[in-house]
C-alpha cells in the first residue's frame, strides 16, 4: 500500500471519530445547561479551551457567548476544528481514494455532509442543536457499521481503525476533562446531588449509561465513572479499550519501524493499569489526562514518521 494510501485513510478515521465526538462534547454541555439550575450552569468557555482553539476563536469574536461557541464548534468551516470542517476533511479524503473504500461508504460520507450544511441553521437554537446533533452522530455510526461490515479487514481497515481509535482515545479524555472540574460549592451542600448528575450527563454523552450500571453495578459516583471510561477493557469507548486495540492494529503493520510506537503502548499501558485512587483531585485529574494526551500525541507522530510520507502537507495541517 501506498504511504500516501494509508495516510489518507488513516485521516478518515479521525476526522470521523473527531466530528462524532465534537458533537458528543457540544451535547453534554447543552444537556447540563437544561438540566442544572442556573446558579450552577456550567460554561462555554472551556469547550473552547479543551479543543485548543482559543487563539482562532479570539481573532474573530470580540466576546464568549453560548451561541458564538457553539456556532465557531459547529458550523464555522474557517475553523479546523467544527464539525463541519472535519467532515469536509473525511469527505475529501474518501473522495480521493474512493477505489479503496466501498462505493457506498463515500456516498455516505457525502451525504452526511451535504445533510449537515443544509440543516447547521437548525443547530442555532438549544432545541434544534440537539436534534441536528443526534442525526449527525448517527449518520457517523451508520458510516462505521457500514465500512466494518462491507470493507476487506485488511491493512487499509487497520489503518482507518488505528486512526479512529487514537482519535476517540483522546477525544474521551478531552470530554471528560472539559467538565470534571465542575464542583458544587462549599456553602451549598444542598445541591451536591448534582454533582452525580454531571457524570450521569458524561456517562450518556458517550453512549456509556447502560454499560456502566452493567459493569460496575454501584451507583454513580466520580471515583467508578473516572475507573470505567479511563480502565475498562471492554467498553469500546474507554481508553484502555481503543489502547489494546490501537495495540492490536499495529500488530499486523506490515514494517519493523514499529517498535518506536510500541515504547508509547507500553507507557500507556503502564498509566492506566495505576490504581485510580478515590483520593484524586482536579488537579491530579487534569494532570492524569495531560500525561495521557502526550503520550497519544508521542504515539500518532511515530505512526506518521513510520508510514507516511515525510513532511506532506496532509500531516502537517490535519494534525494541527
Amino acid at each position: 500500500m501506498l504511504s500516501r494510501v494509508a495516510e489518507t485513510i488513516y485521516w478518515i478515521g479521525r476526522f470521523q471519530e473527531r466530528a462524532e465526538n465534537t458533537a458528543r462534547l457540544i451535547k453534554v454541555n447543552t444537556n447540563l445547561t437544561l438540566d442544572l439550575p442556573r446558579n450552577l450552569m456550567p460554561h462555554w468557555e472551556p469547550l473552547i479551551v479543551i479543543l485548543g482553539c482559543e487563539d482562532l476563536y479570539n481573532e474573530r469574536h470580540p466576546e464568549w457567548t453560548e451561541r458564538r461557541i457553539v456556532n465557531f464548534l459547529i458550523s464555522d468551516e474557517s475553523n479546523p476544528a467544527s464539525i463541519l470542517s472535519s467532515l469536509a476533511y473525511a469527505r475529501e479524503n474518501a473522495r480521493t481514494i474512493r477505489d479503496i473504500l466501498p462505493r457506498e461508504g463515500w456516498e455516505v460520507f457525502n451525504a452526511t455532509y451535504n445533510d449537515a450544511v443544509e440543516k447547521k441553521s437548525e443547530s442555532y437554537s438549544r432545541a434544534g442543536r440537539q436534534k441536528y446533533l443526534d442525526e449527525i452522530m448517527d449518520n457517523l455510526q451508520h458510516i462505521t457499521g457500514l465500512l466494518a461490515g462491507s470493507m476487506n479487514h485488511d491493512l487499509a481497515y487497520d489503518f482507518l481503525n488505528l486512526g479512529r481509535k487514537i482519535e476517540r482515545a483522546d477525544m474521551t479524555t478531552r470530554i471528560i476533562d472539559v467538565r470534571s472540574d465542575f464542583t458544587v460549592p462549599e456553602d451549598m451542600p444542598e445541591l451536591r446531588p448534582f454533582e452525580d448528575m454531571l457524570w450521569m450527563s458524561i456517562l450518556k454523552s458517550l453512549s456509556a449509561y447502560q454499560m456502566y450500571r452493567q459493569s460496575m453495578q454501584v451507583r454513580i459516583n466520580r471515583h467508578d465513572v473516572l475507573k470505567f471510561l479511563f480502565c475498562d477493557h471492554l467498553f469500546p469507548r474507554s481508553v484502555a479499550y481503543c489502547v489494546h486495540n490501537i495495540e492490536d492494529n499495529l500488530s499486523r503493520m506490515p514494517t519493523p519501524r514499529k517498535y518506536k510506537c510500541g515504547k508509547h503502548i507500553e507507557q500507556l499501558h503502564d498509566l492506566l493499569d495505576l490504581p485510580m485512587g478515590k483520593e484524586m483531585d482536579k488537579l491530579s485529574l487534569h494532570d492524569y489526562i495531560d500525561t495521557l494526551q502526550l503520550l497519544l500525541a508521542n504515539l500518532h507522530q511515530d505512526i506518521s514518521r513510520s508510514y507516511f510520507p515525510q513532511l506532506s502537507e496532509q500531516t502537517q495541517s490535519q494534525s494541527q
